[in-house]
Order: C-alpha cells, then structure tokens, then sequence
C-alpha cells in the first residue's frame, strides 16, 4: 500500500538557498556602507557625505548583491532523480 501523502520538497536546492543568504548579506552590507556622514548640526554641511564609500562602492555592493540573488533564483537546482 502506498503512502498518500506527497514527500515536501523545497522549491530550491541547499546551493540556491546559501546564494541567496550570502546575496542578503552583501545587500545589507551595502546598505550599512551608505549610512553616516551626516551632521550633528542642521546649519553646518559635512562635506563627508559625498565621499567615495557612500557614492560610488555602496551603491555598487548594492547591485552586486541584487546580482548575486537573480544568479541564485535563475541557477538550476541539482537534484538527482
């Protein structure tokens, strides 16, 4: 007699899923790069919010993570049938 209940399986392979957490990851990473720079001060501009780390590598972390979570969503999953 056989077992009428379906076996569950995740939708992604445990590779998919550790790319998609690492992409999580480099996304937050990118964002905590963009924070600071601000001042204290409403009346006095920090000049320190223009700088390279906030311009141009955080926002390029950024993309890079969105990249690493499409890679991860569009890779075929290995399962052995």
């Amino acid at each position: 007699m056989s077992d009428p209940t379906p076996k569950k399986e995740f939708l992604f392979s445990k590779r998919n899923y550790r790319f998609l957490l690492l992409s999580m990851a480099v996304i937050a990473l990118g964002f905590v790069l963009m924070t600071g720079g601000g001042s204290d001060d409403p009346n006095v501009f920090n000049p320190e919010i223009f700088n390279f780390r906030r311009i141009r590598l955080a926002p390029t972390i950024v993309l890079i993570g969105f990249g690493l979570a499409i890679y991860a969503i569009l890779t075929p999953s290995k399962k052995s049938k």
